[in-house]
């Protein structure tokens, strides 16, 4: 019998529906379901339960439902974004009488502003996953690194062209947390054209991200999200503010160079102007940028880790 996994109950940038596409490919018996789809990823669920928008009871109804469904028919549950099917203090008794294991996921904002007594109930799973190393500064135990996978091989690199006025694109799933204000006062000082993507679905963001010289991801935190690996992907330069201890850590872990530009609010300006002047030096960082993403973040290597944390659990 193959392995069965539940992921649940968020796709948060399509990670979990990633994770569980490449699992399928494996042998691997895997499903998402998700309390409700997201606006721009509404067709990526195996079950959306629909779950009621407000209203505790209603809500608990739906969600029971769906583990008295889910638990015969799973070996590993997948949560991400420290959340559970039901709550947390009867989900994982349950799952102990059982027999089932569990792993947390978690992908960032999760994590990150949140004081770390609050993430004890991390150690209630049997193992913990976290996107980059710049994440394990934010919570009180240890914890796998597991980058972001992307298909690879649904990414086609984008010729760089020499054009008069580059233009730069920048996608922010939250404004204020990205530094959009920053970004848009920055481009102001430089020859460019700004494309702000925000609130479209993620085909139509693809497309835009394709007609851009330049990604700027953000310039407030500490690691870059999926925006940056879809970026690098397509042959793009990239700038996004980095923890320079995590880019030394992500760097001796998988052999390579980092190629992501860093840049803080504070010198986006003087960082961006010699990219928005070469042709060559935006050539050479986009090719770059795809070779890291292929050897880091490509889903089917982050599958082989990713299978190995459920051989250990």
């Amino acid at each position: 019998m193959p392995l069965r996994v539940t992921h649940c109950p968020v796709n948060l940038a399509g990670v979990g529906w990633t994770n569980v596409q490449a699992l399928r490919r494996r042998g691997v018996d895997a499903r998402l379901v998700v309390f409700n789809t997201q606006p721009f990823r509404p067709d990526q669920a195996d079950w959306d339960l629909k779950r009621p928008r407000s209203g505790f009871l209603r809500q608990q109804v739906v969600q029971w439902r769906a583990l008295s469904k889910l638990l015969p028919q799973t070996d590993i549950f997948h949560f991400y974004f420290g959340l559970t099917l039901v709550p947390k203090k009867l989900q994982f008794p349950i799952l102990k009488a059982t027999r089932r294991k569990s792993l947390f996921h978690f992908l960032g904002a999760d994590i990150r502003e949140r004081p770390k007594e609050e993430l004890m109930y991390g150690l209630k799973a049997d193992a913990r996953v976290v996107g980059s190393f710049a994440a394990l500064e934010f919570i009180p135990y240890d914890a796998d690194v597991l980058p972001p996978g992307i298909d690879v091989s649904g990414y086609e690199p984008v010729p760089p062209v020499e054009r008069e006025r580059v233009r730069i694109v920048h996608a922010p799933s939250n404004k204020e947390k990205k530094g959009t204000e920053h970004i848009i006062e920055a481009c102001k000082q430089l020859s460019v054209d700004l494309d702000v993507v925000h609130g479209v679905r993620n085909e139509e963001a693809l497309e835009r991200y394709k007609q851009a010289d330049i990604v700027v991801d953000q310039v407030l935190r500490d690691w870059h999200g999926i925006f940056t690996i879809e970026g690098m992907a397509l042959g793009k330069p990239v700038v996004t503010s980095l923890d320079e201890d995590a880019v030394r850590q992500t760097e001796e872990a998988f052999g390579v160079k980092v190629p992501i530009v860093r840049a803080t609010k504070d010198d986006l300006v003087d960082v961006l102007r010699p990219l928005v002047e070469s042709f060559e030096e935006r050539k050479r960082l986009g090719e770059a940028g795809r070779a890291y993403v292929e050897e880091v973040h490509d889903i089917e290597r982050m599958t082989d880790r990713l299978l190995d944390i459920y051989a250990r659990l």
